[in-house]
């Protein structure tokens, strides 16, 4: 029976199951990928590190620790730091990362070069290997010069790849690679200089890398050193990239929810045009449960099928995330299909076409055989306790689902009840439309407009289910562009005087002066002399910090006891900073007890609060303080923020280098201020900000192409339930159309009443999703990230007439049969 219903039902039955497919192929695709990408960072672990373990310290090791490094035999070793280089043929500076490398390095994966002779020769030769970009950039070829520092070396070839580098850090500053014999001839290496030295190692099939890690591990943590296994790299980058996969399944599970609201509005107009012929089948002797399977089995068939379509859709759509996250990737990814992710999508096909038309298919169960003799509009309605079980449930498995893929059970609950509230307000809006417009209905206006306006609240509209639907695809696409509006708001380069946009670092003291006046003497002010002196923490609370590394119990976090902190004097607080506890003190006298303000985050990792005694091994010699102040610190700004500062009258004869700020107008004006600079002072770096704010822009970009793409399916998907409440509704716009035709309309009159009731769905949803963008983003910027909100005009310009002309082009396809056709044509073949 009910294989003979779907026949005759086919159309409506192929729409319901559309409306699941491309949720289905999102989700998969999506699980397929996330399976690949762990796949592929286990499988090609030892190749993104080089080695089986790395121990890295940022200091010249003690030692304690060079005697671990000598007894485990290193392979390779490296020290990196950041500096500028200049191209002595072309003339031009840049911000690098030099990583000078002795041995055999890598022992897994490869150095990409061009020629690909130079990976293996550089040291022997020694040349330099310089990113390829960076080539391009300055136009540069292999044989030319680059100088680090003092030091002039030839270029052996062009570096595509070396493992250790990221896309991101190689964007900020490209990768140069030196052997590392001529390290100490650049003259880099100077006190505060920002350093990192490794030592490679590659482990034999017998050894357990993790009792390594357990036994060596807290050794090298009292002398200030890591060790890096690869393992251990594996799973930092698998979170990585699980926080990337987990927006996009969320993003993929609301345009299946999308889709299974389709299912549910529709079928429960198809179950209601069916109630009939169930109280006739009741007549004739079937049972309550007959006439509910009849119906089940047809929603259960359409569910495994388009699980299954959406499924084999996503497989194949998978290969292109690959291609759409490749500039975040540090690694070619292979593909492959799995099961689970697909037999996943054919059962979530199942489950939730059937949770979410189980409310609409109940109806069947409490329909009476007196049915066929009643003739009002009214049908039968299940009792509430069934109506709370069903909603229970649906909430519950959409709880269950989302805690499944975000593994967490409070975002899990933010989630459920943030989409929950999203829909909630959608259908509000929608309901409190139709209320207003019964309520408020125009009477004096024109006949066409009054009926398409009716036919908004008329018996069986779509308004809510359409509202939602269009104005949540619409929501996600306008608050991607509104909330990118506020994070480029908090990297643009502001045009005034006193906007630093260039930083100097690593001014030693002797050439502090002469620096102030290689600005000066371009016209440019000095706009911050920044004095910073590098200091760890000895104790905290009396308690030695030694004694802390040991004790498993601490409340102290690990980072804070190796840290090398880069500290500040100055006698007043700056913009990107709020006083929350305790008193700042501006200025000490020689004597006074050393009290220090420390940043709220500092505070919390560290268990500090106002008066608890610190004390600081500042260059070899202690020095006792106390909190005085704690700070709450904007770090989104970027400025030079800290997290210790001293009062003046401490630090002034302590060991110290400099950093000073200017401001440049231009891209020329930067050129020649770095030229001029790096040529006298070959060890100072000089950071553009204007590169870095390029750069968030262009991630910016790309990580919006990415929530374009996701966004898409819930737009697709949103267009797919419009079609399917539209055409699923048909019988009755036909009736209704036949009528106006029988009672005198034309043509022209029944396509103004259908276009217009379509333009108002199409505004009313466009325009809801926007405003409510606009009012969520509006928070965020306000909120969240402290900033003026200046409202994007793509989704008013774009969107609100792009979707609105859309909607109303489906809609005037689905009345051009009764247009083409007499009435009594059009009742002949719908009956």
């Amino acid at each position: 029976m009910a294989w003979r219903d779907a026949k005759a039902s086919k159309g409506r039955l192929l729409l319901f199951m559309s409306s699941i497919i491309l949720g289905i192929a999102a989700v998969v695709s999506i699980q397929l990928f996330s399976t690949n990408l762990k796949e592929n960072i286990q499988r090609q672990s030892k190749s993104l590190m080089g080695a089986d373990f790395i121990i890295d310290s940022k200091q010249v090791p003690t030692a304690r620790a060079q005697a671990i490094i000598d007894s485990l035999k290193p392979g390779a070793s490296e020290v990196n730091f950041v500096s500028m280089v200049v191209f002595p043929k072309q003339g031009g500076t840049k911000l690098v990362k030099v990583r000078g490398l002795e041995g055999n390095f890598p022992f897994y994966g490869k150095i990409d070069a061009v020629p690909a002779s130079a990976a293996n020769r550089y040291q022997e030769s020694g040349g330099a290997l310089v990113d390829a970009a960076l080539l391009l950039q300055f136009n540069a070829k292999v044989g030319d010069s680059i100088q680090i520092g003092k030091l002039t070396l030839p270029i052996a070839g062009a570096l595509k790849s070396i493992p250790g580098s990221s896309t991101f850090s190689s964007s900020v500053a490209p990768p140069v690679v030196i052997p590392y014999r001529f390290v100490a001839a650049t003259a880099l290496l100077q006190f505060g200089s920002r350093k990192e030295y490794q030592y490679f190692y590659k482990a034999s099939d017998t050894l357990d890398l993790k009792r390594l890690e357990g036994k060596i591990g807290p050794l090298l943590d009292l002398e200030n050193a890591d060790l890096d296994t690869h393992t251990s790299t594996t799973k930092r980058l698998g979170r990585r990239y699980d926080n990337v996969g987990k927006f996009l399944n969320l993003a993929a599970f609301i345009a299946l929810l999308l889709g299974c609201i389709g299912i549910a509005s529709s079928v429960h107009i198809y179950i209601k045009e069916k109630l009939r012929a169930i109280a006739v089948l009741k007549c004739m002797g079937a049972s309550r449960l007959q006439s509910f399977l009849i119906f089940l089995i047809q929603i259960s068939g359409i569910g495994i099928i388009g699980g299954t379509i959406g499924a084999l859709i996503g497989a194949g759509l998978q290969d292109l995330f690959p291609y759409l996250l490749k500039d975040f990737l540090p690694f070619t990814i292979e593909m492959r299909i799995s099961v689970q992710p697909i037999f996943m999508g054919v059962c979530l096909g199942l489950f939730m076409s059937v949770l979410f038309a189980l409310l609409p298919l109940l109806r069947t169960w409490y329909v009476s055989p007196l049915a066929v003799l009643r003739i009002e509009e009214q049908a039968a309605q299940e009792p509430k306790k069934v109506q709370i079980f069903v909603f229970t449930a649906i909430l519950a498995f959409l709880y269950v689902f989302s805690w499944w893929l975000l593994r967490d059970a409070l975002y899990a609950l933010a989630f459920v009840a943030g989409t929950v509230i999203t829909f909630a307000l959608l259908a509000g809006v929608a309901l409190g439309f139709i209320k207003a417009l019964k309520h408020f209905f125009p009477k004096h206006w024109s006949f066409t407009i009054r009926q398409s306006l009716l036919n908004l609240f008329r018996p069986n509209n779509q308004t809510v289910v359409l509202v939602v639907a269009i104005g949540l695809g619409t929501f996600l696409i306008s608050t991607l562009y509104f909330t990118k509006d506020i994070l480029l708001a908090k990297t643009e380069v502001e045009q005034e005087a006193k906007q630093a946009n260039i930083i100097i670092l690593d001014v030693q003291p002797e050439q502090r002066d002469a620096v102030v006046k290689s600005i000066k003497a371009k016209g440019l002010p000095v706009l911050n002399n920044i004095p910073l002196v590098t200091m760890r923490m000895h104790s905290i609370k009396d308690r030695l910090v030694n004694e802390l590394h040991r004790d498993s119990t601490r409340q102290v976090k690990g980072w804070i006891l190796n840290h090398e902190f880069r500290t500040t004097y100055r006698d007043t607080l700056i913009a990107s900073e709020e006083l929350i506890k305790g008193k700042w003190v501006p200025e000490l006298k020689p004597g006074d007890p050393v009290v220090i303000s420390i940043s709220d985050n500092l505070a919390s990792d560290a268990n500090l609060s106002v008066g608890d005694p610190v004390m600081f091994n500042v260059q070899g010699v202690l020095m006792e303080t106390t909190v005085g102040s704690i700070r709450k610190v904007d770090w989104a700004q970027l400025q030079l923020n800290f997290t210790i500062v001293f009062p003046k009258g401490v630090l002034e004869d302590a060991p110290k280098f400099n950093v000073l700020t200017t401001a440049v107008a231009d891209e020329m004006g930067a050129a020649a201020l770095q030229n001029d600079v790096v040529t006298k002072f070959p060890n100072v770096s000089i950071i553009d900000l204007r590169q870095v704010y390029s750069l968030v822009e262009d991630i910016l970009d790309k990580v919006s192409w990415v929530i374009n793409f996701m966004a898409f399916f819930s737009i697709l998907t949103g267009i797919i339930v419009l079609i399917g409440s539209v055409r699923t509704s048909k019988y009755q716009r036909i009736k209704e159309s036949v009528l106006l035709r029988t009672l005198g309309a034309k043509n022209t009159q029944i396509l103004r009443i259908s276009a217009f009731e379509y333009l108002f769905l199409g505004l009313l949803g466009s325009l809801v999703g926007i405003l409510l963008a606009l009012v969520g983003s509006w928070c965020l910027a306000v909120f969240v990230f402290k900033e003026p909100f200046v409202p994007a005009l793509i989704p008013f310009l774009v969107f609100l007439p792009g979707i609105t002309v859309l909607v109303l082009a489906i809609g005037l396809s689905n009345i051009q049969t009764v247009l083409r056709s007499s009435p009594l044509e059009v009742l002949r073949r719908e009956s």
